[in-house]
């Protein structure tokens, strides 16, 4: 116990803070979207959201006390059962999960829901780091590459067969630590063409696009040195232009045969908001309305219109940054992304100083989805990226998002505080 409590009092204290603000911030800003003028409600009313989210936090503490007493060889030594449990918690959740906005990924308790597929984001981020702490792992190695793609492509195939897009969609930003640990260059690079690609062929007709490749990959052999331009590397580069109007070609099938209706509809919409500007474009017009309504300084703290006249949907969850936006403007919102990228620099800047492998890879998995949620909502909100209802890490409303988050960002804080402390002893 002793041991335990000199590991604990080298908890990182700025993580700590910053955790605080993005978490108090997120709940006044829960009450805000939620405060209706009319009831007169209070921080504290429990049939609110905010008065719920206040419970949340209160059992985050809790969390956060058990997740800093375990001593931190815990999370290294199971981090295999860990990730063993939550699989099994997606199967179930598939078989006697609950359906909710058309996903079948909650599992319910009266009035109180839990999403394993938030809490599986952390099973497998413990998994990847124990794998790649094993001696004689490198990602240059095809064996250990289909590892480490079945221990995140298998959470990720359950959680789309649970219909939840967007989580799935957040185990790409392990992407991060996998180059961190010497993942070759040309796979990030592939997914990145991939997407262009993706926008591209829906934007641009395809003779325009396959022109557009081939002049590029002229140019490339243009600008090889004379000694390289032979004719086998000619030859690739054109296959690899071949290849990339064949996958232009295939997006069309992609996206009307393969997608479901309401994921077909947020990228029309990602691309012409003004597609169906009562419809599938509602969310994102509205948003950008509450947001830039806001202007420099905003309305003013439980003054925002678009917001108590229910314009926005789901404005507590994952459009809480409209509620940002209005009622404190460009300053609060920058303000706001100050504090995430204070975090995620912090988390990277302690993820470095590790000793233990382990923990540095857990630490860049930690920042990775953090940043992944960030970029991705703020992004949604604001009409840059597809409404694909991810939660904002701390501010949005829900107990498994915070819960999650929290277990996630104190496990490596547990970490690091190991580390500081054999720095001293």
């Amino acid at each position: 116990m002793a041991r335990n409590a000199e590991v604990t009092r080298n908890i990182d204290t700025l993580t700590v803070v910053l955790y605080l603000g993005c978490v108090l911030m997120g709940w006044l800003n829960v009450y805000a979207a939620v405060y209706s003028p009319e009831e007169q409600t209070h921080l504290f009313d429990m049939s609110t959201n905010a008065g719920k989210q206040l419970l949340w936090i209160g059992t985050s503490v809790l969390l956060i006390i058990c997740v800093l007493v375990i001593d931190h060889k815990f999370y290294d030594t199971f981090a295999f059962v860990f990730y063993l449990f939550m699989i099994g918690m997606l199967l179930l959740v598939m078989v006697f999960g609950s359906n909710i906005n058309g996903s079948r990924s909650w599992f319910k308790f009266g009035g109180f829901s839990l999403q394993p597929a938030e809490f599986a984001k952390v099973a497998t981020s413990l998994a990847l780091a124990k794998y790649l702490d094993q001696p004689g792992i490198n990602l240059t190695k095809q064996k250990d590459l289909l590892w480490v793609g079945g221990i995140i492509g298998l959470p990720a195939l359950l959680i789309i067969l649970s219909n939840e897009t967007g989580s799935t969609l957040v185990f790409s930003s392990f992407v991060i630590m996998l180059y961190r640990e010497g993942l070759p260059g040309w796979i990030p690079l592939t997914g990145i063409t991939l997407a262009v690609l993706l926008i591209l062929a829906l934007i641009v007709p395809f003779k325009f696009l396959f022109a557009g490749i081939a002049v590029l990959c002229i140019v490339v052999i243009l600008l090889l040195p004379r000694y390289n331009r032979n004719v086998r590397n000619m030859v690739g580069i054109g296959l690899i232009g071949v290849a990339m109007m064949v996958t232009a070609t295939g997006v069309d099938f992609f996206v009307n045969k393969v997608l479901q209706p309401h994921q077909r509809n947020r990228i029309k919409v990602l691309i012409d908001p003004n597609v169906d500007p009562l419809g599938v474009g509602w969310n994102v017009t509205q948003a950008k309305i509450a947001i830039g309504s806001g202007r420099l300084d905003g309305k003013g703290f439980l003054e925002g219109t678009q917001t108590k006249f229910d314009f926005v949907p789901e404005q507590s969850t994952d459009f809480i940054f409209c509620t940002i936006g209005e009622e404190h403007g460009f300053i609060g919102s920058m303000v706001v992304i100050m504090l995430f990228m204070a975090l995620l620099s912090r988390i990277v800047i302690l993820a470095e100083k590790q000793r233990s492998k382990f923990a540095r890879v857990y630490g860049y998995c930690v920042a990775g989805i953090i940043f992944f949620h960030v970029m991705v909502n703020i992004g949604m909100t604001i009409g840059l990226m597809p409404v694909i209802g991810i939660p904002l890490p701390f501010f949005s409303y829900g107990g498994s998002s915070l819960w999650s988050f929290t277990i996630l960002l104190f496990i490596f804080l547990k970490l690091d505080s190991r580390r500081t402390n054999s720095l001293f002893s």
